[in-house]
């Protein structure tokens, strides 16, 4: 049974995706379930794993499915505007702050240039994409830090950076405290 808008993947459409076919760009839609958005077949961005894939045979299906147009390849022939392209970004780097998530990995996520991406990133939100990037990574090790007893060093792990002494220079950067501090000053106030 197909899910609610899903047309099916056949061989032919998967190998159009992956061929970048503009052949087929009248003929259906793909969206990607883990990025929330949908392109024509011949979008250029980094191909998506086959098993998140959904396909529509319009543009129109995927909005009302939720997803949002690619940035790169227009699929809805219109230009996705700067703010819910900036809110897709940050939805995105929510969802994978603790991965590996270079400007250019980012870029290739949210269908768009590396440049374009972070021009337009700072502009609507007053900081960089690897400022955000930090900022979502610390905002989760605080979390751990105050709810878990896991070392420093896994909770440098789990938020997405195996550099435990780059961990902690930035964390005490951005708090004032370097982690195990951090703890302590957390556990004192919920005894006292």
């Amino acid at each position: 049974m197909q899910q609610a808008g899903d047309e099916g993947m056949t061989e032919a459409k998967w190998h159009a995706i992956i061929h970048n076919d503009a052949s087929y760009d009248f003929r259906f839609i793909y969206a990607v379930k883990t990025t929330g958005i949908f392109c024509r077949p011949s979008c250029k961005s980094k191909m998506p794993n086959k098993e998140n894939v959904l396909i529509f045979q319009n543009a129109e299906q995927a909005l009302s499915a939720g997803y949002r147009p690619c940035k790169r390849c227009k699929p809805t022939g219109e230009r996705l505007p700067d703010q819910e392209w900036v809110s897709q970004i940050t939805a995105c780097i929510d969802r994978n702050y603790n991965g590996s998530l270079t400007l250019e990995a980012l870029a290739d996520m949210c269908h768009g240039s590396p440049y374009h991406l972070h021009r337009t990133f700072k502009r609507i939100k007053g900081m960089t994409p690897v400022e955000y990037i930090q900022q979502a990574r610390m905002n989760k090790a605080i979390e751990y830090l105050t709810v878990t007893n896991k070392t420093v060093s896994d909770i440098a792990l789990n938020v997405g950076m195996p550099n435990t002494p780059y961990f902690i220079t930035l964390f005490k950067k951005k708090t004032g405290h370097t982690p195990a501090d951090y703890r302590r000053i957390i556990r004192k106030k919920s005894e006292g």
